[in-house]
């Protein structure tokens, strides 16, 4: 793929309605699962996004049979696996490139008995370690190998067997990767400590649908009773909640009249709530989000006076991946936010480009800045920048089309790992985002 880069002109005012795309993070895990059955699996509302397609060819590669019904509609059937594509060169290389690869592992190793894959790769945010999935899958029976020379992880065994596991992190990732290697374990697994995100709990109905014996759907304490094989399913993937949260930020930041389409509103958990402590409208009439124009918005205080801070946990808390475009929509509101980002270290690193654009920020250390609103009285300037992750990346286009003057974001191959075809949908509303090959 040609080096690519946005040219975006500033003083943008979006007008219309969207619709969200599929979720990334779920498509990443329901994409693996057709992995535990040799049945057809058929999957709708799949966001066609580089992470996903490059995913979709790893399992092309190892024998799925993956026909393209409609757009965001697949079936699959891993009814014929070639699991010596998994020490090919081709697999080495394509699995390093995505981190989603990483829960090809669980439904590999429960229905084939052996996984074999390399360090993957996706955002530089910081370390993300698969400890949480690894222990996980030494507690179910398996045998684990690190090459130190090659970062190559080996894992094998003849039959899952089910236990009693405490996860030592909440990870989202971790627990859908235990989960599947679970439901075809021998015996009863519980897996305390587990994350809940809508994700999980979407990837437990698929499987549910499938066969699989899982309770506690939703809550930290899953059970799963193993069964011998799981059959096919219909699926259909979530909106993308960070897409949602990104618009609902642009929508604020260019003072736009923004409708947000079937957004399946009662899963986004505190989303919308923390956009309103910004001071932004928010509308919602049946599962549209309406975010009305608006000139000024004030950031709310706590209580006590003291100034606001907004942090990332584990759902039911705020998602890590919106912290950036929370930060973003600060920099031009009325008052002061403290942005904590706990989960990863290089996530804030982007905001030295919002300085240079003009914002206030001060980053205090790897995972605290303080945004200090301009109220627009200073508009924020347009410049040439690179796009570090997926989100940072969307954030810095937020900053691009409310700035003033063309601003170029560089690197936007990372961009479009999570978001699809988002320059044409933005200039379907009256964005003017130019696409070019450098």
């Amino acid at each position: 793929m040609a080096n690519q880069a946005f040219i975006v002109e500033g003083n943008t005012i979006l007008n219309g309605e969207i619709e969200p795309q599929g979720a990334k993070n779920e498509a990443l895990q329901v994409l693996c699962a057709v992995m535990l059955t040799d049945q057809k699996v058929e999957i709708k509302n799949v966001p066609e996004i580089l992470d996903v397609e490059k995913l979709i060819s790893l399992l092309r590669g190892l024998g799925v049979k993956i026909e393209r019904l409609s757009k965001g509609h697949y079936s699959f059937q891993a009814d014929d696996i070639d699991l010596d594509y998994l020490s090919s060169d081709e697999y080495q290389n394509d699995a390093k490139k995505i981190r989603g690869s990483v829960m090809l592992i669980g439904p590999l190793l429960a229905r084939f008995g052996k996984a074999y894959l390399p360090q993957p790769g996706g955002d530089k945010i910081g370390r993300r370690r698969l400890d949480t999935h690894f222990i996980g899958f030494q507690k179910l029976g398996g045998e684990f190998k690190f090459d130190e020379e090659t970062n190559d992880f080996y894992i094998h065994a003849d039959r899952l067997k089910g236990c009693y596991m405490l996860m030592d992190e909440i990870s989202v990732t971790g627990t859908a990767n235990v989960l599947m290697g679970a439901v075809l374990a021998e015996g009863v697994t519980t897996i305390y400590n587990a994350a809940c995100e809508p994700y999980v709990q979407q990837l437990c109905k698929m499987l549910v649908g499938m066969g699989a014996k899982i309770s506690g759907i939703g809550s930290n304490l899953l059970k799963i009773t193993g069964v011998e094989s799981l059959g096919g399913t219909n699926h259909r993937v979530l909106p993308d909640m960070i897409e949602i949260g990104s618009f609902i930020g642009m929508a604020a930041m260019t003072k736009s009249d923004l409708r947000i389409k079937n957004a399946a509103v009662k899963e986004l958990g505190n989303i919308p709530s923390v956009f309103q402590k910004l001071g932004i409208k928010l509308e919602i009439e049946n599962d549209d989000i309406h975010i009305p124009a608006q000139e000024l918005y004030e950031i709310s205080s706590f209580i006590d006076g003291s100034i606001l801070t907004i942090y990332d946990s584990p759902w039911p808390g705020f998602t890590p991946d919106l912290l950036s475009i929370i930060l973003v929509v600060a920099t031009q509101a009325r008052g002061s936010v403290l942005i904590h980002q706990k989960m990863f270290e290089s996530r804030l690193f982007f905001v030295d480009k919002l300085i240079d654009m003009g914002a206030k920020i001060i980053l205090c250390d790897p995972h605290r800045a303080t945004v200090i609103g301009l109220e627009r009285k200073t508009q924020l300037r347009g410049i040439s920048m690179s796009s570090p992750d997926i989100r940072a990346g969307v954030s810095l286009l937020i900053a691009a089309l409310s700035a003033n003057g063309s601003s170029t974001i560089h690197n936007i191959q990372q961009i479009d790992r999570g978001y699809q075809n988002i320059d044409g949908r933005l200039n379907a509303l009256g964005a003017n985002i130019e696409r070019v090959d450098l």
